[in-house]
């Protein structure tokens, strides 16, 4: 016994230098692949074609150019305009669910997560079919006073419909906790059903609704997709970006304009955490949970509700489905595999499926492998002070950072010949660990928060045992938390098969995905064709969903026996 403490002390202090090695090496990666690219763009920012530094100049430039500050203009007044109409339809819309015993909730909840299937731009191109210069109400729009739904028009609804399942979904939460003595204490008091609302319900979501707003009013003014689709001469500063950089080399200006396209989401993420930080608990260890009693008049004011934003979201997705197997619009509507064809062979959009399953596939294991095990070395494991801090702020970053200054950022860093990584440049992996890094705050703060749930004690005991902490994640940890890295895996996924203004600025003829191949078939004038992809990569992204979900199940059967009684 005396003889063998040396080694189980040797063993211990391996196993604690294994935790900060991954602790360097997940800081590094995040150095490289986000902190590195922003700096960049800063630098770009302030150099002249010539790579003379310049300072402030081409901020002034910009300020002084009346056509780029009216797109600054136009994002931030459609930005509000789509928040104002989104958080209201949402948040009654949610309410329902959560608050009512209306029949069907399960089936509004699915329809209403639609749009997360496929890319935004599915949308915009619904609504060309709906009223466009050859669309089916064409007439009554503009009976209705719109000329043409070419500009903020269209802008404004194809991202109402893209946004809402996010607004939906934070909001659900806010109002799924809730205190039933709140009510219990109203009712006895005499309290009508407005002024609950008003007194218990709106306060109780507030923070919810703030969060939600933010969200809204940051996915619209950083999206690319439609109003590249839909825009026509209406600017914005995503399409700036765009033409600034791949139509005039302008790469100065589009480091500008990708650093104000910044401002509004870091303002948006500091307002969000400040709010999350003032928040205080829903619930406390006595409340009872609520539970919603029948009321006929308001269950069937709020069935009406979610059947009119369900038959709209499903009247845009059924638009597409349609105009994909159309014929030849509007003349011949006989169904066809016509566009589908042109997509997929005369397109060369099959080429596309393949890659985006690649990246989908590597953005999925690899982000889900680098995200839970960072956040279990980050919560799980002692020493190394001085990194978790930076460590934590870089992981939290990319949620503050839109698709398209991201991969513009990539374009400054890794396409520099004295770069050595810039043999990555253009290839399939730097697109996987562009979107990975895109999207690594949200599986971040889910495997937190699934790792925060466990008990510190699994590592005192393996620490008191002497068992390295690998043994204990794999064994326990790992096993526990099975369910969260699927939720992550499949998070993933999907953002990865619809992705589009991260990945723009980085493809090449042999790397192209089906999201940037769909947008090239839109630009060409094959509308009918780029409907017929959007729809494949919806069909792709529900088939995927489905099979997490059996995933899930079958992991749930073998990791979460010791849950059941």
């Amino acid at each position: 016994m005396i003889h063998s403490l040396p080694l189980v002390t040797q063993r211990t202090h391996w196993s604690q230098g294994l935790a900060y090695v991954g602790l360097g090496l997940a800081t590094l990666v995040l150095l490289i692949f986000l902190a590195a690219p922003l700096l960049a763009i800063l630098q770009q920012a302030a150099m002249d074609d010539q790579g003379q530094f310049v300072g402030l100049r081409n901020f002034i430039s910009y300020i002084q150019t009346p056509a780029l500050l009216h797109s600054l203009w136009n994002s931030v007044w459609v930005s509000a305009l789509v928040t104002l109409i989104v958080l209201p339809l949402a948040f009654g819309f949610a309410y329902a669910l959560t608050r009512s015993c209306m029949p069907f909730k399960s089936l509004f909840r699915a329809i209403s997560l639609i749009p997360l299937l496929a890319p935004s731009l599915l949308s915009a191109i619904s609504l060309i079919y709906w009223f466009g210069n050859q669309g089916v109400l064409k007439s009554a729009m503009q009976a209705a006073g719109v000329d043409q739904i070419y500009g903020p028009a269209g802008v404004v609804i194809a991202e109402c419909f893209a946004v809402f399942p996010h607004v939906v979904m934070i909001l659900v939460t806010a109002l799924a906790l809730a205190d039933a003595r709140l009510y219990e204490a109203a009712d006895a008091l005499g309290t009508r059903a407005v002024r609950k609302f008003l007194t218990i319900t709106l306060p109780g979501a507030k923070y919810g609704l703030i969060s939600a707003a933010l969200v809204s009013f940051t996915l619209v003014v950083t999206d690319f997709g439609i109003p590249k689709v839909i825009g026509g001469n209406f600017n914005m500063m995503a399409t700036d970006i765009f033409k600034l950089v791949i139509g005039q080399q302008d790469f100065a200006r589009g480091s500008v304009v990708a650093i104000f396209l910044l401002s509004p989401a870091v303002l948006s993420f500091a307002v969000d955490r400040y709010v999350s930080a003032r928040q205080t608990a829903m619930l406390s260890a006595r409340a009872v949970p609520y539970q919603a009693h029948p009321a006929k008049d308001r269950d069937r004011l709020m069935l009406l509700l979610c059947v009119f934003i369900s038959t709209i979201m499903l009247a845009m997705l059924g638009m597409a489905v349609f105009a994909s197997f159309a014929s030849f619009w509007p003349y011949d509507l006989s169904p066809s595999l016509r566009h589908y064809t042109l997509g997929l062979v005369d397109g060369e959009v099959g080429e596309g499926f393949v890659n985006s399953l690649k990246m989908a596939s590597g953005t999925a294991v690899f982000g889900t492998l680098l995200v839970f095990c960072t956040a279990y070395l980050m919560e799980k494991t002692k020493g190394m002070n001085a990194l978790r801090g930076p460590l934590q702020l870089l992981a939290v970053l990319p949620m503050a950072v839109p698709g398209l200054v991201l991969g513009l950022g990539y374009i400054f860093f890794f396409n520099m010949p004295r770069n050595p990584l810039h043999g990555l440049y253009q290839s399939m992996p730097l697109l996987t660990l562009c979107t990975i890094v895109h999207f690594y705050t949200t599986g971040h703060l889910t495997a937190s928060t699934a790792l925060k749930a466990l008990d510190p004690e699994f590592e005192s005991v393996s620490a008191s045992l002497k068992v390295p902490f690998y043994k204990t994640f794999w064994r326990v940890t790992l096993p526990i938390c099975t369910p969260a890295m699927v939720d992550i895996a499949r998070y993933f996924f999907i953002n990865a098969m619809t992705t589009i203004s991260a990945v723009v600025f980085l493809y090449s003829p042999e790397t192209k995905v089906a999201s940037i191949a769909i947008l090239n078939l839109d630009e060409a004038g094959d509308t009918g064709a780029a409907a017929a992809m959007a729809v494949l990569i919806g069909l792709i992204s529900a088939v995927a969903t489905g099979l997490f979900a059996w995933l899930g199940h079958v992991m749930n059967r073998r990791t979460q026996a010791w849950r059941g009684r």
